[in-house]
Parts: structure tokens; sequence; C-alpha cells
């Protein structure tokens, strides 16, 4: 069973129809003893950082996300603003995130004449190999909606690779610990693959 963290501020529905497309049925909790039971973890998110960040810590969750993420490695997704959260700050606000992967969220440079937030279709080239991007095109398309992307400081984290008026990491890979900017669930054919992949292969 798949585990989608319930704290309000992730389009879960939209994730756990896509799941249930690939053959995976999903619940969505908070509850500790739902998430021990499960064999793989999604952390949502849309909307602001610090106010993702304090809405998580208050729904009581983060102590055991982090022993499933950390010490059990559990095999873990962020999705948009759930891979945001697992950095360590972000230019949103104030709020630490987890700290989970050395990196940080920086905003889209509007006076460079870019429109933000980067909402729409773009590609992500794969910089390594991953069961995560197993027989994927070499340059899937997935559908963004962010103001602000995700930069790792360790390179070999890095797994997609995208572009909106600069270099952005699109994806990140450290263990069984994994991110992703775009939206998989709003992504057809290539989202349902790389979520078919993350339950079948991670």
């Amino acid at each position: 069973m798949i585990a989608i963290v319930d704290y309000g501020m992730g389009n879960v529905g939209s994730i756990r129809n896509m799941l249930h497309a690939v053959g995976s049925e999903a619940i969505v909790t908070r509850d500790a003893e739902q998430l021990r039971a499960a064999s793989h973890i999604i952390l949502p998110g849309v909307g602001h950082f610090d106010t993702g960040m304090r809405t998580l810590r208050a729904s009581g969750v983060v102590p055991v996300l982090e022993e499933l993420a950390l010490s059990r490695r559990v095999p873990f997704l962020g999705i948009c603003l759930g891979m945001q959260l697992m950095t360590r700050r972000s230019d949103e606000g104030s709020e630490p995130g987890l700290g989970w992967i050395d990196a940080e969220v920086l905003r889209f440079d509007a006076a460079a004449g870019l429109r933000v937030p980067h909402m729409g279709w773009n590609t992500a080239r794969q910089t390594r190999t991953s069961p995560l991007l197993h027989e994927l095109d070499a340059e899937p398309r997935y559908y963004f909606v962010h103001s602000y992307h995700v930069q790792c400081a360790d390179r070999s984290d890095a797994l997609l690779l995208s572009e909106y008026g600069v270099k952005f990491d699109a994806a990140f890979e450290r263990g069984t610990l994994r991110g992703v900017q775009f939206h998989p669930e709003k992504s057809h054919r290539f989202g349902k693959a790389l979520l078919r992949n993350f339950v079948e292969r991670c």
C-alpha cells in the first residue's frame, strides 16, 4: 500500500487516481501506524514553503516521516512543494526545511524577462541512471507549476535537469529519497511511467 501524506497541502486526489491507473492502491493519511505499514510514501504539496513547513509540523507527522525515510529507508517521493520541503531552505520564506537533501530553493528571476510562475510543459534531461527513470524517453516532458526551483549542492543528487531561463534540478535522488518538481499526476504517459517505476522498481 502506498501512503500519501495528508497535511492539507497537496493535490492528493489526482495522485491517488494516477497511482490507481498504474495498478497501485493508495491511502491518504497522517496516521503513524498507517504510515509505518506503507511500502512507499509520497509527500505532495502545493503552495507556500513556510506555510507548508508549518502545516506539516503542526500535523505531528514529521517525526514518523523522519523515522521511515531516514532510518528505515522506506522509498519516499516528494512532489512539487513536497520536493522543496525536503531541502534545507527556500527563498520563499524563513522556515527551515526538513533538511534531508543538501539543496536550497531559489526564486526564478522575473526581472530577467521570465514569466513567473513557470507553468506548462517542459522537457527534463536525465543526468544519470535510476530505477525511477527506467525505460523513460531520453528527454521526457512533464507539467510544471512553480515560481521557485531546487538547486542541489551535491551535484550527484541531481537526477533530472530542466531549464527555464536558468538550469534547475527537476528531480533529485539520494538513496531512497526522491523528489520531483513537476506534477507526475498531470504529466500523462510520462508521469504515469515515472509513478509506476517508483512503485515497482524503487
